[in-house]
């Protein structure tokens, strides 16, 4: 067991020294599929077309089965890429049974928008649903009508803006509204909107206005952005990309939650990167990426880890985005994210700083069970549940909370894992230790017991399943679909590994309920 702590640690070590590349980010269908077609050349990417229709489920969609919601975008896109590949093995049968999936599936946008609807659907889908119609005219597939009003009341808005400035919010989305090149500009990093559809999609109308060196530098990104799936693909890429800011911070913020934040081991890691996000950290707050708008969530968890890491930020960039008593993501998003009001909670209980409104606000949007699964960032309950208990129990040792304790015991699977699909994952079997540590400081000797069998269960199912330096594969985190920020989620499955076979070192060597 010591010998696979330290290589865990020795791991967890790496990645955060790894983080200065932009982030790793896992390949996205949406995003390649876009990219393909509008690239419109098969030629020097029959790899990537390969790999897309690889990707397609047995039913004819892509994405999750678990998760219907996310498979819209993927499949739409897909289908419309491979329209011009019929050349290609496989793409003919593929464009055949994906437009049997589209004839069978409900429509989740026939009467109202469901709240953890991906990234930019409202934009997107109505977008590809018009593309398909000029190609399928007689399939009766899905039209999303409850977007339609929400679509073209973004296009209003839009219409009145000459040029969107670098890092908008709305040009990540920029595919599915863009026409013209002098709408967007490249920024810093070569990206529209840090978004490979979005970029790939500019750089098609530019190359019709021969705005070529700026062309070059959206090649450039596209290729950086590729190299970042590590699929080892030309024409792969990720969902979003660079996450140069997000990736740090989560990956800090999840160290914090094992208890692993002031490890001798990953000292001068975490050291250089709190000094970069110190630096980085200005008035108005940090978004995902450098050239990206700031956020709250984003500048919520880098309060937080600068909190832990000893500094003393100033609370102003945060308050940028609260109304009322209510943090918003980014100003004029459609509905408010339960996530970054909990990162909101927790940064400001950090600073010692009032948080009443939120704390109620974090309380009251909860399930019956007591844990928290309406989330629009990610698509398990598992994420924000460990969060939450994170931040409500932040200054204050004898917080507990049955309700949610019980709730979380009871969700674990036969096999010692948790997961919110079919399937139990190493992700989320994480966060659920996450909370279990957390609650254990305060429980009585028979919560204890309770939480230290749930752990022994968790800690073989990871045992059976852990392998080094391995990939993270299943997309979790909400985007224009479903993808895997991959160190991000590596560093979960490796603290949550480390938390378990600490706390099972002390349970055998004090006694069942030891806490770590």
């Amino acid at each position: 067991m010591n010998v696979l702590s330290e290589q865990i640690l020795s791991e967890l070590r790496h990645l955060l020294s790894e983080m200065n590349d932009g982030g790793s980010v896992g390949p996205s269908v949406y995003d390649t599929a876009r990219a393909l077609q509008f690239r419109g050349n098969v030629t020097g990417r029959q790899d990537a077309y390969a790999w897309l229709i690889e990707q397609q489920q047995a039913d004819g969609g892509w994405g999750s089965a678990d998760f219907p919601l996310f498979r819209h975008a993927p499949t739409w896109a897909a289908l419309l890429a491979l329209q011009h590949s019929d050349p290609l093995p496989g793409a003919a049968e593929a464009i055949q049974t994906a437009t049997r999936f589209l004839e069978r599936q409900p429509d989740p946008y026939a009467h109202a928008v469901p709240e953890d609807a991906p990234i930019g659907a409202e934009l997107i889908l109505p977008r590809l649903c018009g593309e398909a119609a000029s190609l399928l005219g007689a399939v009766a597939f899905p039209r999303h009508p409850a977007l339609l009003p929400l679509r073209q009341a973004c296009l209003v808005k839009l219409g009145a803006s000459a040029m969107l400035p670098s890092g908008h919010p709305l040009l990540h989305s920029w595919e599915a509204w863009g026409s013209s090149p002098t709408t967007a500009c490249p920024d810093e990093g070569g990206s529209i909107g840090i978004s490979p559809a979005a970029t790939a999609a500019w750089r098609a109308h530019a190359l019709t206005q021969g705005r070529t060196p700026k062309v070059g530098r959206a090649d450039t990104y596209l290729q950086a952005a590729s190299r970042a799936t590590r699929s080892g693909i030309e024409g792969v890429v990720p969902n979003v990309w660079p996450i140069n800011v997000f990736e740090p911070c989560w990956s800090l913020y999840t160290l914090h939650l094992a208890g692993l934040f002031a490890h001798p081991v990953l000292a001068e890691a975490v050291r250089v990167i709190v000094a970069q996000l110190d630096a980085r950290l200005g008035v108005r707050g940090l978004g995902p990426a450098l050239h990206f708008a700031a956020d709250a969530d984003d500048t919520a968890v880098a309060l937080c880890v600068l909190c832990l890491a000893g500094r003393d930020p100033a609370v102003d960039a945060l308050r940028h985005f609260e109304i009322g008593e209510l943090f918003v993501t980014f100003p004029g998003e459609r509905n408010a994210s339960v996530s970054t009001n909990i990162h909101a909670l927790h940064a400001l209980r950090l600073l010692g700083k009032p948080a009443a409104g939120t704390s109620a606000y974090v309380e009251a949007n909860r399930n019956p069970h007591g844990l928290w699964d309406n989330e629009k960032w990610h698509v398990s309950w598992l994420y924000p549940t460990a969060h939450a208990v994170a931040a409500l129990a932040q200054g204050k040792p004898q917080w507990r909370d049955e309700r949610a304790l019980a709730a979380l015991l009871q969700a674990q699977r036969d096999d010692g894992g948790w997961g919110a699909g079919r399937s139990s994952t190493f992700e989320e079997t994480a966060y659920a230790l996450f909370a279990l540590h957390v609650m254990d400081r305060s429980e009585e000797p028979t919560g204890r017991q309770r939480i230290a069998q749930a752990v022994a269960g968790a800690l073989k199912w990871m045992l059976a399943r852990y392998a080094a330096h391995a990939l993270p594969q299943t997309p979790l985190w909400i985007g224009k679909e479903l993808y895997c920020p991959t160190r991000v989620v590596r560093v979960a499955e490796l603290a949550g590994l480390w938390l378990a076979l600490r706390w099972g070192r002390h349970v055998l060597a004090e006694g069942a309920g030891a806490a770590p």
